[in-house]
C-alpha cells in the first residue's frame, strides 16, 4: 500500500478528519500538526509504517518531524499522485514550496535529492530514467533500496565449482580486524546493479570496509562491452551521487576511497565527492600518465594522463609508504656506522647572503687556511667550530675544502607521489612504476588467448597501479571493494594480495570474463603481478546473483496456461510486486 493511502486510512479513523463526503479534511490536519495536536500524533505512532517515516527516536523517545508531514501533506494537496515531485526533473520552488503556494521561485537541480536507478546496459541507456524523489516517492525508493536475495550462489576454488553451504567467518581474522567474529570473510563476486548491491551489502557491512577503488564509466559517449557511457549529465552526476552516498556507509573510520576518472568529468567529480565525503576529507588528485604512446596526430594536446580522486574517511588519513627503489636506497647510507644515522654530503655551506661576521677563515687539523666563499660562511665562527667538533663539517683529505653531512630519517620507504609514472627514468618520479593501458591489453591476451581483440577491455587497468592503490591504503587481511568490477583486475590484485574484495557488476560479461579471470588467479595464473609476488594461486570467491524484480511473477506468467491464470497472477501482483512507476493500475484494470 502507498504511504499516502496508509496515512489517509488511518486519520481517517477520527471522524472529526473526514468530511461529509467521505474525504480527508487536509486543512484540518495540517493545523493539528502545526499546533502538535495529541491526538493527532497518537494516531501516526499507532502505525509502524507511519510511526517509521514521520518520527526519529531520540534516547529512547519518539519525536515528531513536523516539517517533513506538513510538507508531506501539502504536496500531495496539489501534485495528486505523482511519484516525482520534479515532473519535469527540475522544479521551480522556493523553500520547499511550490510556485502554485509562494511568489519567489529558485531553481532546484535533481541530482541534490533524487534516486536514479541507472542501468548501465545498453538497452536501458535508451530508457527514460525516473528520478525517484525522497519525500514523495519513499515507498519507492524504499523498496529499490531495501536489501535484496541473493540466489544461484555458486563457491569458486582450486577443486573446481561447488554448491553453496554457507558463508565462511572467520573468527580468528575478523577479531585481527577489530570486527564482529561472525562477519563474513568470503570473497564476494555480485552480478546485478550496483546500486541495489550496496544497499544489500549495506547491512552486514557498514562500517567494514577498508578501501574502494572505483573506476566508473567516464560518460565520454564510447563504450566496452555495450556499456552505457553516454549519461546525461546531470543523469551522470546524480548515478553517482547515489552511489557515493552509500559507499561512504561501507567505509571504516580509516577507510579510503580512490575514484578514477577523466577531464570529462573530473572538475565536477571533484565538488560531488567534496560534497559526499566533505571536503576537509580531500587528500590528493593523483596525475596518473595511462599511455606510453604519444597522440602524434592530436589537433590539440595529446592526452596522455588520468586522474585519481582520493578521499578518507578521517581527514588524518596517513598513506601506507612505498618501498624505496634502488638508486633511491643507495641514498640512504650510513658507510661509517654514524650513530645518528644515515647520511649524505653536498647540502651548501655557503651563506645565501653576505654578512660581515660570516667573512672568516678557517685553518685545518695541518694548519693550512680556508678562505670564506664569496658571500662567507652559513653559520658564524662559534656555531662553525661546533659543526666542526662535532663531525657535521668536516675537512676534505688535502684539506683543501670542507663537506658538510646531512643527517637523513630513517623510513621504511617514503610516502607516494602524485605522479605516477609508467617506465623508470627519473629518480625524482614515482617511486614505482605503476603500468599502463596498453600493459593491461597484453595482459588480457595473455590471460584469454581464445578471445578475439574485438572482446577485450579498450582501456583496462594494469595491475600494477591497483598494487599501488592497495599497498599505500590497506594491509593484509583488510577488506577492499570495487562496485564497478569491469574485468576483475581489482578482484584478481586484491586476492593476490590477500586482501578480502567485494566486486559488483551488471552486465553479463561478469560471467564469461570476470568470473573466468578469477578463476585463473584461483588457479595460479602468470600476468601482472604474479612473478613479483611468486603468485601459486589459491584461496576461493562466491559468485551471486542479486534476485531480479517481481522474479516470482516472471516465472509464473511464463508458466500461465490461459487468461484466467494470468488475471490471478495480476491481482497478486497488484498487492505484492513492485511495478514500475509508470505502470498505470486504472487503466490496466479498465483493458480487463
Amino acid at each position: 500500500m502507498k504511504l499516502y493511502e496508509t496515512l489517509e486510512e488511518q486519520l481517517k479513523q477520527e471522524p472529526n478528519f473526514v468530511t461529509d463526503e467521505g474525504e480527508l479534511k487536509k486543512w484540518v490536519v495540517i493545523n493539528k500538526a502545526r499546533n502538535f495536536d495529541a491526538e493527532l500524533i497518537g494516531l501516526l505512532l499507532d502505525n509502524e509504517d507511519l510511526k517509521e517515516k514521520f518520527f526519529v527516536e531520540v534516547k529512547g523517545t519518539m519525536v515528531f518531524n513536523q516539517n517533513l508531514f506538513i510538507q508531506f501533506l501539502e504536496q500531495k494537496n496539489y501534485l495528486n499522485d505523482s511519484y516525482t515531485q520534479f515532473k519535469n526533473k527540475i522544479g521551480l520552488t522556493i523553500d520547499g514550496k511550490y510556485l502554485k503556494q509562494r511568489n519567489e521561485v529558485s531553481l532546484v537541480w535533481p541530482f541534490k535529492d533524487c534516486i536514479l536507478e541507472g542501468g548501465q546496459s545498453k538497452e536501458e541507456q535508451k530508457r527514460e530514467e525516473i528520478f525517484f524523489n525522497e519525500t514523495l516517492a519513499q515507498d519507492e525508493i524504499t523498496q529499490l533500496l531495501e536489501p535484496k536475495v541473493l540466489t544461484n550462489v555458486i563457491t569458486y576454488d582450486k577443486e573446481g565449482e561447488h554448491s553453496f553451504k554457507e558463508f565462511k567467518r572467520d573468527a580468528e581474522l575478523n577479531k585481527k580486524r577489530g570486527l564482529p567474529e561472525d562477519t563474513i570473510t568470503d570473497n564476494l563476486i555480485i552480478k546485478g546493479n550496483n546500486l541495489l548491491a550496496l544497499h544489500t551489502l549495506k547491512k552486514e557491512f557498514s562500517g567494514k570496509v577498508d578501501l574502494i577503488c572505483i573506476d566508473p564509466p567516464y560518460n565520454r559517449g564510447d563504450d566496452d562491452f555495450n556499456y552505457n557511457d553516454t549519461f546525461n549529465h546531470s543523469a551522470w552526476l546524480t548515478f553517482m551521487h547515489n552511489r557515493l552516498e552509500v559507499a561512504k556507509t561501507l567505509l571504516t573510520d580509516k577507510g579510503t576511497i580512490f575514484v578514477f576518472c577523466d577531464d570529462n568529468e573530473h572538475a565536477y567529480l571533484k565538488i560531488l565527492l567534496d560534497e559526499v565525503f566533505d571536503r576537509k576529507h580531500f587528500v590528493s588528485t593523483i596525475i596518473w600518465r595511462n599511455s606510453d604512446n604519444s597522440n602524434n596526430d592530436a589537433k590539440q594536446f595529446s592526452k596522455d594522463h588520468n586522474y585519481i580522486l582520493v578521499y578518507s574517511k578521517n581527514p588524518n588519513w596517513r598513506s601506507i609508504n612505498l618501498p624505496r627503489n634502488e638508486e633511491q636506497s643507495r641514498h640512504y647510507k650510513n658507510p661509517d656506522n654514524d650513530p645518528r644515522g644515515p647520511w649524505f654530503d653536498g647540502n651548501p655551506v655557503n651563506s645565501p647572503n653576505p654578512r660581515k661576521n660570516l667573512m672568516y677563515d678557517l685553518k685545518t687539523p695541518s694548519g693550512k687556511i680556508i678562505q670564506p666563499p664569496i658571500n662567507g660562511w652559513r653559520w658564524d665562527k662559534e656555531i662553525m667550530q661546533q659543526k666542526i667538533k662535532s663531525g657535521e663539517i668536516r675537512f676534505n683529505d688535502d684539506e683543501t675544502g670542507i663537506k658538510r653531512r646531512t643527517y637523513l630519517k630513517e623510513q621504511k620507504g617514503l610516502p607516494p607521489s602524485t605522479l605516477w609514472k609508467i617506465k623508470e627514468n627519473s629518480f625524482w618520479d614515482d617511486l614505482k612504476v605503476t603500468g599502463h593501458t596498453r600493459q593491461a591489453k597484453y595482459e588480457q591476451k595473455k590471460l584469454f588467448t581464445n578471445l578475439p581483440t574485438s572482446k577485450l577491455f579498450k582501456t583496462p587497468k594494469p595491475e600494477k597501479v591497483i598494487q599501488q592503490i592497495i599497498h599505500i591504503s590497506t594491509i593484509e587481511g583488510d577488506l577492499v571493494m570495487d562496485f564497478f568490477g569491469g574485468s576483475g583486475t581489482f578482484g584478481a590484485v586484491a586476492h593476490k594480495m590477500g586482501r578480502q574484495y567485494f566486486l559488483c557488476e551488471q552486465m553479463d560479461y561478469i560471467e564469461t570474463f570476470t568470473i573466468e579471470r578469477l578463476k585463473k588467479v584461483v588457479h595460479g595464473d602468470n600476468v601482472g603481478i604474479s612473478k613479483e609476488l611468486n603468485w601459486q594461486g589459491g584461496g576461493s570467491f562466491k559468485y551471486l546473483e542479486l534476485k531480479k524484480y517481481n522474479q516470482t511473477f516472471i516465472e509464473q506468467i511464463e508458466e500461465a496456461k490461459d487468461s484466467e491464470a494470468l488475471l490471478n497472477i495480476w491481482e497478486q501482483m497488484k498487492e505484492k510486486s513492485f511495478l514500475n512507476y509508470n505502470v498505470d493500475i486504472k487503466k490496466q484494470e479498465d483493458h480487463i
